[in-house]
Order: structure tokens, then sequence, then C-alpha cells
């Protein structure tokens, strides 16, 4: 595939790390597998409290994941059930990844830009700034929503409009902000919800759930 070179040996390590995963979440991804194998079309939001961390992350590797195991029928969001702003580091930890990243020019609000992230040449950047789930960008029937953070799996039993529903949640990285652990923490949280969700696209791809 013609990922980004850097972010290429990122996507081979991750894949030779699925032992990793606890069985536990195993379960839970390729319940999102067969759920990806199984439709003719299939739209994921990715939904987080602010959608400003976690969630980007989520839809950016799922969006990886769809172009590299080559499923062109999966379409990926994200949202929050509130509007923050992408925080910018993870816009640091994502060019430290092999992403490429630049702020919009068409920007929509200094204190919510839009991040562009390339993660192919031939591919153009996915816009990545803060918005509700219900956003008009985003899908409004027949997508999966994928709850990446507790909260917003709690505040949101019932998202109008999915057709399937999945709560998968990931400890926020937000915990280490201005910490020294900073920097790693991030990274690592990069790598946990990219390691999963080629994980899944994997199984998806090869039809093994």
């Amino acid at each position: 595939m013609k990922v980004l070179p850097r972010l290429a040996l990122l996507i081979e390590r991750l894949e030779s790390e699925s032992h990793l995963i606890p069985n536990h979440r195993k379960e839970l991804l390729q319940s999102l597998a067969a759920h990806l194998e199984g439709q003719g079309s299939c739209r994921l939001i990715f939904i987080c409290t602010h959608n400003s961390r976690r969630s980007h992350l989520a839809m950016i590797w799922a969006a990886v994941g769809a172009s590299f195991y080559g499923l062109p029928q999966v379409a990926t969001f994200s949202g929050g059930t509130e509007i923050t702003a992408m925080n910018p580091r993870i816009a640091y930890a994502l060019k430290q990844a092999g992403f490429e990243v630049d702020l919009s020019s068409e920007s929509h609000a200094q204190n919510n830009p839009t991040y562009l992230v390339t993660y192919r040449e031939d591919r153009a950047p996915l816009h990545c700034f803060s918005k509700k789930y219900n956003h008009p960008d985003n899908p409004k029937d027949d997508f999966a929503a994928i709850m990446v953070c507790s909260s917003a799996d709690r505040d949101c039993p019932l998202v109008p409009g999915a057709s399937y529903r999945l709560a998968l949640p990931y400890e926020d990285p937000k915990v280490a902000d201005g910490l020294p652990a900073e920097v790693q923490t991030y990274q690592s949280r990069l790598e946990e919800i990219g390691r999963e969700i080629l994980f899944v696209f994997k199984l998806a791809a090869e039809g093994k759930y």
C-alpha cells in the first residue's frame, strides 16, 4: 500500500503486536470486524465526549485500516456529545507516528481549528476538527456508532440513526497533560488504538473473526 514510509513501519510493528490485545478486547473487536465484513457499505462514527482526542485517533486509524486492507466500502467519521477542539497534542502524536499534519488555511475558527491529516500521498487529507456526532458532515442514519469513551457511552445509550452500536472505551490520554509522561502517554494511546483498529480491519479483510 502507498502509506507514508514512516507510517508503514509503524503499521508493520502494530500488526505484529496483536498478542498484546487482551482477550476481552479481542471479543469486542471481532464483533466489529464481523459487522464490517457483512456490509455492502459501512459508515463508522467514532464518538467521545469532546471529539478532541480518542475519537480522532480511532477515526484516522480506521481510515488507514480501510485503505491498507482494501475495504473501500468503509467510510470513517468522528464526533462528540460536545464541541471543543482537536487537541494539539494529538496532532503532535500523529506527526511523531509518521502522519503528515497541517492546519487548514480555511480553518473553522481559531479556537476549533481544522487539522489536515495525510496518511498516503495519493489520497486527500482527512479534515479533523471538533464537532457533534450529528454534524452535517456525518451520516444521519444506517451507521455504526463506536463509543470510545465511557462517559459518551453512558450519556448516549441510544445514538439516533445508528444501526449498530459498540462500546470500545479507551483511557483518556488527557490524564498526563502537563506531566513528564505526557508525550509517551499520547504515543502509547495512539499505538493502542492503532493496534486494535488495524486488528479489526485485518480480520474483516480476511474473513477471520
